[in-house]
Protein backbone atom coordinates (compact mmCIF):
# COMPACT_ATOMS: atom_id res chain seq x y z
CA UNK A 1 0.00 0.00 0.00
CA UNK A 2 2.95 2.18 0.58
CA UNK A 3 4.42 1.83 -2.09
CA UNK A 4 1.11 2.57 -4.66
CA UNK A 5 1.09 5.94 -2.35
CA UNK A 6 4.56 6.51 -3.12
CA UNK A 7 4.17 5.77 -7.01
CA UNK A 8 1.09 8.42 -6.83
CA UNK A 9 2.91 11.10 -5.16
CA UNK A 10 3.46 13.02 -7.84
CA UNK A 11 -0.23 12.54 -9.35
CA UNK A 12 -1.91 13.94 -5.97
CA UNK A 13 0.17 17.23 -5.84
CA UNK A 14 -2.88 20.07 -7.38
CA UNK A 15 0.15 21.98 -8.80
CA UNK A 16 2.20 19.44 -10.18
CA UNK A 17 -0.08 19.03 -13.49
CA UNK A 18 0.84 19.86 -16.88
CA UNK A 19 0.72 23.23 -18.29
CA UNK A 20 -1.50 24.91 -20.33
CA UNK A 21 -0.27 26.20 -23.31
CA UNK A 22 -2.07 25.99 -27.30
CA UNK A 23 -3.79 28.19 -28.47
CA UNK A 24 -7.44 26.81 -27.52
CA UNK A 25 -9.57 29.65 -27.98
CA UNK A 26 -13.23 28.81 -28.54
CA UNK A 27 -15.33 29.49 -25.34
CA UNK A 28 -16.42 26.52 -23.62
CA UNK A 29 -19.67 28.74 -23.70
CA UNK A 30 -20.42 26.94 -27.39
CA UNK A 31 -19.77 23.71 -25.91
CA UNK A 32 -22.02 23.57 -22.41
CA UNK A 33 -25.04 25.04 -24.55
CA UNK A 34 -24.70 21.93 -27.18
CA UNK A 35 -24.50 19.67 -24.33
CA UNK A 36 -27.51 20.90 -22.57
CA UNK A 37 -29.49 21.12 -25.96
CA UNK A 38 -28.54 17.87 -26.94
CA UNK A 39 -29.93 16.25 -23.67
CA UNK A 40 -33.21 18.74 -23.93
CA UNK A 41 -33.52 17.39 -27.41
CA UNK A 42 -32.80 13.72 -26.36
CA UNK A 43 -35.71 14.44 -23.54
CA UNK A 44 -38.42 15.70 -25.75
CA UNK A 45 -37.32 12.70 -28.39
CA UNK A 46 -37.94 10.14 -25.60
CA UNK A 47 -41.29 12.04 -24.14
CA UNK A 48 -42.64 12.06 -27.45
CA UNK A 49 -41.01 8.26 -28.51
CA UNK A 50 -38.99 9.43 -31.55
CA UNK A 51 -35.70 7.54 -32.13
CA UNK A 52 -35.30 10.20 -34.44
CA UNK A 53 -35.11 13.02 -32.38
CA UNK A 54 -33.26 10.67 -29.54
CA UNK A 55 -30.92 10.12 -31.72
CA UNK A 56 -30.15 13.89 -33.37
CA UNK A 57 -29.92 14.76 -29.25
CA UNK A 58 -27.36 11.84 -28.77
CA UNK A 59 -25.29 13.67 -31.81
CA UNK A 60 -25.35 16.98 -30.58
CA UNK A 61 -24.04 15.52 -27.33
CA UNK A 62 -21.15 13.51 -28.97
CA UNK A 63 -20.37 16.50 -30.97
CA UNK A 64 -20.20 18.79 -28.25
CA UNK A 65 -17.75 16.36 -26.07
CA UNK A 66 -15.78 14.52 -28.63
CA UNK A 67 -15.68 15.53 -32.44
CA UNK A 68 -15.71 19.38 -32.37
CA UNK A 69 -12.63 19.28 -29.81
CA UNK A 70 -10.68 16.85 -31.57
CA UNK A 71 -11.23 18.41 -34.88
CA UNK A 72 -10.12 21.74 -33.56
CA UNK A 73 -7.44 20.31 -31.73
CA UNK A 74 -6.12 18.61 -35.09
CA UNK A 75 -6.99 21.83 -37.27
CA UNK A 76 -4.35 24.17 -34.66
Amino acid sequence: MAALLLVMSDFLDPRGGPEQRGDFRVSPTFFLALVVGGFLIGTVGHVIKSRTVVAIGIGMIFLATIFIPIALGISR
